[in-house]
């Protein structure tokens, strides 16, 4: 790294020779050196510098004030109240948390331009340019330049700059962990058991076809048949509320051979001459599973290729789903048509962690 010397418009430097001009390739023009470097007022003037520093911590300072004001707006402002700007209508919690965020972070960037401008170090540089590969000596050299910046920031000397940016900058995650709530409930126990936890499936609701909700009997099914359902009260939902159950009530119902499958002891009555039912939601990351394989009673997700036996309580056989596929205790009701027994006796669809694994059917069990 090296400085040159000033020059003139007519190609002189400082001293009034001209400036050589060399046959090395890699300097193909004169050099033009540095102009002359004029001070700015903050390092001639004590009290302009003083005034730069209060500026400089005002900003940051406003910064929690803003963060706060943020988090109080996301609890006090009613979310359906609307604001009008002349032909605009807004939504008022919306405009205000955008407002104080927006401030916020603009007082930092317009905070540290000024700590740059008027503050940091002002000492003017050429370097000639050399291969992208740094040498040892080069990184060595770079981490002292980097402590030489420190030092000409001035957060050393001037412990309120540093001290103000931290605090702006730590203050305003509290916005951040605010709007974490709006990602949904928090999953408590009593939460989950509503939501996730519970599907719309009860003792007495019909089995039927999920295009044309017929309600399916027990005899018009053949031995190796897959049949796509649902809940029939599913069709009472609209909206959200629809989309939300259909994902997690989805089910699948299949007719083996009763002779040919494995039905545990606790389970005897959960099947109808071998139609058994089963969620559709795979347990390892919600896909929805259809591939049905006959002769090996085999169901695979076509995501990420889990298996699982439903000839033998819907045991997971190969892939990485962790958890047997919850089966839906069946009966008929007085007119042949396929009922649910009960809902659910395990949560639907893919894994969490705070569920309670050691309700799920594992191979071996009765």
């Amino acid at each position: 790294m090296s400085q040159h010397d000033t020059h003139d418009s007519a190609g002189h430097d400082s001293t009034g020779k001209e400036l050589a001009v060399t046959d090395d390739p890699r300097y193909p023009v004169p050099n033009p050196g540095l102009e002359e470097h004029l001070p700015r007022l903050t390092d001639v003037d004590e009290k302009a510098g003083k005034r730069a520093e209060r500026q400089v911590a005002t900003m940051f300072g406003l910064v929690p004030l803003l963060a706060i004001a943020f988090v109080v707006i996301y609890f006090a402002v009613p979310k359906d109240l609307a604001i009008d700007f002349g032909p605009l209508h807004a939504n008022a919690l919306h405009t205000l948390l955008g407002l104080t965020l927006g401030a916020a972070i603009l007082l930092i960037g317009i905070g540290a331009v000024q700590w740059a401008r008027q503050l940091m170090g002002d000492v003017e540089i050429s370097e000639d340019r050399h291969p992208a590969a740094s040498s040892e000596e080069a990184r060595a050299a770079t981490l002292a330049e980097f402590d030489k910046g420190v030092a000409e920031s001035g957060i050393t000397r001037r412990k309120v700059l540093g001290r103000s940016l931290a605090g702006a900058l730590g203050v305003l995650g509290l916005p951040a962990l605010v709007m974490l709530a709006d990602l949904g409930p928090w999953p408590t126990k009593k939460v989950r058991a509503q939501t996730i936890e519970h599907t719309i499936w009860k003792e007495g609701i019909r089995l039927v076809n999920d295009i044309t909700y017929t309600p399916i009997k027990a005899e018009d099914l053949r031995i190796g048949q897959l049949v796509n359902a649902q809940p029939e009260n599913l069709q009472d939902l609209e909206g959200v509320e629809f989309v939300q159950e259909k994902a997690k009530a989805s089910i699948i119902i299949v007719r083996m051979n009763p002779q040919t499958i494995k039905i545990p002891d606790s389970r005897k009555d959960w099947h109808v001459g071998g139609i058994l039912c089963y969620s559709k939601i795979c347990t390892h990351v919600g896909c929805p599973i259809s591939l049905w394989e006959q002769q090996t009673h085999h169901l695979l997700c076509p995501c990420h290729q889990s298996t699982f036996d439903l000839g033998d309580a819907g045991v997971v056989v190969f892939g990485p789903a962790a958890r047997s596929l919850p089966q839906l205790p069946i009966t008929t009701d007085a007119d042949g048509y396929l009922v649910a027994r009960s809902g659910f006796t395990v949560p639907v669809g893919p894994s969490y962690f705070e569920r309670d694994s050691r309700q799920d059917f594992k191979q071996g069990d009765n």
